[in-house]
This record gives structure tokens, sequence and C-alpha cells, in this order.
């Protein structure tokens, strides 16, 4: 018994710091009807849809058959290194950072060993890490820090862009460097089962109901249509998909609204706290996401400001630099521990390095934005 619960609290790391946050903080502000208006329901809402409809789109097995037909054959290994980095960074502009390092790190360590090169894995993935944080910053629905705050400052779409794509463009620019940075030898590879589209009408609902969401995100589609939508299809169709939704998620972020709410009713935390992000919004959150990580550093802290500009650069930026950084970060380590001959300590250093140096360009590029 004692050993399932430390597994869970290991597994469930983040929502039990939230539920710890959530319930302490009752102590000052008690429980009341108030706590309602702490949540968010059209965040939870949009989380929910995408991540059932992204669940789906992974089920029907899109991903693996792009990157096999990107990769299959006679390359350069200068050129398989720069599609491994660049899938997630441009597929988790859609299906989030998370998802896209838990599709592509084990494709990932499977084409190594396919070729014999399973020792380039640490780089690789490393770079597929900060691949997958630095691409979700472009949209609205790369990260869920995004969504919540595209959601709850009523930022326009176009001022979200303009803020974010020089940054990506960036990014993308450092990536390929990088990626390029390998022994350029020719290799041939050849995977032992083709990949083919499973289930290809769920793949056309799922499509449709991901344009439905973008909809939503954007303000077209009011969310409760958009639940209500998916929730039937869901029903109808892929009830096989509830489960594969990351409740644990959903209910973190519900623990950090109300912990949030709760802080903002204590006056000597308010005070501090508006004073702190007061000071410098960046700084300020980019800071806290390298303790708490960036997705409840953004819940945390948009009740202390109007600053969304430098809120958002900060807790996306934020996401490089310490391992908890970005959750997503977590996930890839994990990943990799599991391949053959895994260097956890040596992962940690080229890991800490590669985000460093990120995170002093990234830096230098948001002050451009921040003057």
């Amino acid at each position: 018994m004692a050993s399932s619960i430390l597994s869970f609290v290991k597994r469930e790391a983040v929502g039990c710091i939230a539920l710890l946050c959530a319930l302490v903080s009752m102590i000052f502000v008690p429980p009341s009807a108030a706590y309602l208006g702490y949540i968010d329901f059209r965040v939870l809402s949009l989380l929910f849809c995408l991540m059932a409809v992204v669940a789906g789109l992974q089920d029907c097995g899109l991903f693996a058959v792009l990157a096999q037909k990107l990769l299959t054959g006679k390359k350069r290994m200068r050129f398989i290194s720069l599609v491994l980095v660049l899938l997630p960074f441009f597929t988790s502009m859609l299906i989030t950072n998370d998802v896209s390092l838990i599709t592509f790190v084990p494709f990932t360590l499977l084409v190594l060993g396919l070729v014999g090169r399973l020792e380039r894995a640490l780089y690789l993935v490393v770079l597929q890490t900060l691949a997958a944080n630095l691409g979700s910053m472009a949209t609205p629905v790369g990260n869920p820090q995004n969504l919540y705050l595209y959601s709850a400052f009523g930022i326009p779409a176009g001022a979200f862009f303009a803020v974010m794509v020089p940054l990506t463009l960036v990014s993308l620019v450092g990536l390929s460097v990088a990626a390029l940075c390998v022994r350029p030898e020719g290799i041939e590879v050849r995977f032992p089962e083709k990949q083919t589209i499973r289930r290809p009408r769920q793949l056309w609902l799922m499509a449709v109901l991901f344009l439905l969401c973008l909809l939503s995100v954007f303000h077209v589609l009011h969310y409760a249509v958009l639940l209500a939508i998916v929730a039937v299809c869901l029903l109808l169709f892929a009830r096989h998909l509830f489960p594969r939704v990351d409740y644990g998620l959903l209910f973190t972020f519900v623990c950090f609204f109300i912990f949030a709410g709760n802080i903002g009713n204590i006056p000597a935390v308010k005070d501090f706290l508006s004073a702190v992000m007061a000071e410098n919004t960046f700084i300020t959150s980019l800071c806290a996401s390298q303790v708490i990580s960036n997705v409840p550093a953004a819940v945390l802290l948009s009740g202390f400001t109007e600053d969304w500009k430098g809120l958002l650069l900060g807790t996306d930026v934020g996401g490089l630099g310490t391992l908890i950084a970005s959750l997503a970060s977590l996930i890839s380590f994990r990943l990799y521990l599991k391949s053959p001959g895994a260097k956890p300590l040596r992962y940690l250093g080229v890991f800490t390095l590669a985000n460093l140096v990120g995170l002093v360009i990234l830096i230098a590029v948001s002050m451009l934005f921040l003057l």
C-alpha cells in the first residue's frame, strides 16, 4: 500500500503539491461558494477537448506514419538528426510539448537503435526536449500556460503571434544549427514494420474536432458548445479515448486556481506578490518557473499583474533552465532513462548546459519586446 502511494506521488508530484498548496490556503480563506469564481472553466474545457482529440490523432498512428515516411531509406546522419529534432518542434505547436515528446522520444530511440547509433541518443533527446518546449511557444495551444494566459487575459491573436513568432524563429535557427553538429556520415534506416493509419474514420473525426478546438481557442465557437460536441462524439464513436485524457493535469489546474484565488484574498501575500510583479513581471515569472515549473507559475502570478506580455514571455522562456522548469522536460528524461546504456548524470549536465545557452539567448531577445 505504502509503495503504491509513493509511486502515485512520484508520478503526480506536481498535482500533489498543488493539492497541498490548495489545502494550506484553505486555512486562511475557508471554503465558500466564492471558490467557483476562482476556476476558469473555459480553460479546463479546452484542455480536456484538446487532450482527448490529440490522443485520438495519436491513436490513429498519424505521427508515427509521418516520421517513418521522412526517415526510411538511405539518408545522411545530419538529415536524420535535423528531422528528429524538428518533428517535436513543429508538432508541439499543435499537440502540446509533452505529447510531442511522448510520441517522438521513443521513436528516436528506435531509429538510433536500428542504425546502431544509440550513443547519439543523449544529445538528440536533449535537443528534442528543447525543441518541444520552444516550438510550443508559437501558438496558444502549444502548451497549457499559453492556453491559460491567452484565455485569462483575452490576448488578441495578432498581439500573441507578434510577440511569440520572433522567439520561435530564433529558436528554430539555433536548434537547426545544433542538430546539424553531428558527424556527416551516410546510413540506411529500415523499420521492421511499416506503420499505417489505423482507424481512418476516427482520423477524419479527430481532424474535424481539432479544427473546432482551434475555433474555440480563437473565440469563434463557445467552449461549452465545443465541450458538448467532443463529449458526444467520444461517447458515440471513441469511448476508449476517455482514459487517455490527463485528468491529473486538469486536477492540478483546479488546485492551483483555488490556491491562487485564496492567495489573492490574503492582503499581506497579495501586496507582496503585486509589488514583486510590478518590479519586473518577466524576471519574476521566469525565476518562479525554475522552482515550481512554468504552468503553476502562470496560474499563480496571473492574478497580480496586467502585464500579460511579460508573464507570457517569462513563463515560456522560463520553460528552459532547470529540469522542473517545464514538466515536459521530466517526461523526456524518464523516457531516456529507459534506453540501453542511459547515462543520467551526463544527460543532466548536457541538458543544463544546453538550457542555459538557450535561456541566455532568449532572455536577450525577450528584452527587446519589453523595452
